[in-house]
């Protein structure tokens, strides 16, 4: 179908003509349950082609703001079911631990690469929800024109027209970052590593929020540190009182968190707890380690802040990427070290000599003629959708007794399943089934939280994963104790 569009930087009309019909629905004059114009009717009405209103529809369909019925239309789709409670915060734990990588990650991530397996426990979101054709043109066109430039190594601190566009854009975090700031890294994971590094030497304790995403507690393990693991609550993130309670017992040497959005609860520390969190550890001199990669991705009206905008002293290492926004196999991200960005460069150098300058230059031309703004618009609007078309799915097929987690941003759900139910055992089953999930033991180093899965909402809604809900949920009865 061709898609009709309009001068550059206004979008697809089919967006346009989504968000009227969103619009309606949000002020009340379209309630649930009612039907919407007819195909024909709208595209009178929104001058607009019969193939651009289905194409709206459709993308509609997709979030779970719209349903079709056959033989009568489009209607405003009802939530099926009311919501369970939210899951269960984690107990306090007193005693460190080293975490162990172990095989069940790898088995996670070899299913996450069968297209034969509905990827439900998948970190990453689809790429129909991402601009790959619109990068890919970019990026031939910058090849084309770069010359020597775009095949010569790019030495740390990274990419000069990238580090303004971030530094720009963080003035709207409340950060207010300069170029000089910022280093360039391959992806969030080598931002956190070499953070991680410059804070820290092997064997040194480190607190993480509880539970915590598998990648950083890897990250831990491969660099020989000790974890203490601090609960965090699914909508407020992690608990300052056991933090503070943790540090007068153990000689913590670095904090990692994951104040907005966390990976796997969703939850969104706020502004207060935030500047807190960041006082307290400066009076200690305890370096933060912030991965804000999901920052971008917020429900509400306005970002979120990321603790380094109440940092005085350089003591919070912020760091992101676009892999979760815009392209995950480009690899572009970056660290705002503070007062430890010299040694970041140092261990840049020395790591991996240098990020991929073709894909720099391929955001940064994103982010500077505007497309990322507009690509956000859409891309919040669809994750939100996803997310609360799954958790009604896990309400209305789960067994009672399941919690459910109420993200405000990002695209991941926290799932604490009945009394009894093993979620090692679950993972099995459904892997058998040609379903995979993540399991809650991933999430801490010492293996608790064997009651809890996580899901991914990265993929737009399809009878595939609506079979894949209904299939999860019989299994879960069939596991409970």
């Amino acid at each position: 179908m061709q898609q009709e569009t309009v001068a550059a930087g206004q979008g697809l009309l089919y967006e346009r003509v989504a968000a009227h019909i969103e619009e309606l629905i949000e002020r009340g004059t379209l309630r649930p349950g009612d039907r919407i114009p007819s195909v024909r009717r709208l595209a009178r009405q929104q001058s607009v082609s019969i193939a651009t209103v289905l194409q709206a529809y459709l993308e509609l369909e997709n979030r779970g703001v719209i349903e079709a019925r056959p033989q009568s239309g489009h209607y405003v789709r009802a939530r099926r079911a009311p919501l369970p409670p939210e899951p269960r915060a984690a107990r306090a734990c007193t005693t460190t631990s080293r975490p162990s990588i172990g095989t069940l990650v790898a088995r996670l991530y070899g299913a996450g690469r069968d297209p034969s397996i509905v990827p439900l426990g998948a970190g990453f979101l689809d790429p129909e929800l991402l601009p790959t054709e619109r990068l890919n043109r970019s990026l031939s066109l910058i090849a084309r024109s770069a010359g020597g430039a775009g095949v010569a190594y790019d030495l740390p601190p990274g990419l000069v027209a990238l580090r303004r566009q971030i530094a720009r854009r963080s003035i709207d975090w409340g950060c207010a970052l300069s170029t000089d700031d910022i280093v360039t890294t391959v992806g969030a994971a080598e931002a956190l590593h070499l953070c991680l590094r410059a804070a820290t030497r092997p064997g040194d304790t480190v607190a993480v929020e509880s539970p915590a995403y598998y990648g950083l507690l890897r990250l831990l393990a491969s660099l020989h540190m000790r974890v203490i693991e601090i609960p965090a609550h699914p909508r407020t993130g992690m608990d300052l009182s056991a933090l503070a309670e943790a540090m007068g017992r153990h000689r913590i040497r670095a904090v990692m968190a994951i104040p907005n959005f966390n990976n796997p609860l969703g939850s969104l520390m706020p502004d207060e707890a935030k500047e807190e969190l960041v006082e307290m550890l400066g009076r200690r001199e305890i370096p933060l380690i912030e991965d804000d990669i999901y920052g971008d991705l917020h429900f509400g009206d306005e970002r979120p802040r990321p603790a380094k905008a109440f940092d005085k002293r350089g003591l919070v290492m912020l760091c992101s990427s676009f892999s979760k926004t815009v392209a995950p196999g480009y690899r572009v991200g970056w660290a705002a070290p503070g007062i430890f960005r010299e040694e970041v460069e140092h261990l840049k150098f020395a790591q991996s000599v240098a990020t991929a300058t073709l894909p720099q230059m391929a955001v940064a031309d994103f982010l500077d003629n505007g497309g990322y703004d507009h690509h956000l618009r859409a891309l919040r609007r669809k994750l939100a959708a996803q997310v609360e078309r799954v958790s009604e799915a896990v309400a209305e097929h789960f067994p009672a007794g399941t919690r459910i987690s109420r993200p405000a941003g990002g695209f991941l759900l926290w799932v604490e399943l009945p009394p009894g139910t093993s979620a090692l055992l679950l993972f099995e089953r459904a892997l058998a089934r040609g379903i995979a999930i993540a399991p809650g033991p991933l999430f801490s180093a010492k293996q608790r939280f064997t009651g809890y899965i996580r899901l991914s909402c990265g993929h737009p809604w399809s009878e595939l994963f609506d079979h894949a809900i209904r299939t999860l949920g019989k299994l879960c009865a069939e596991c409970a104790g």
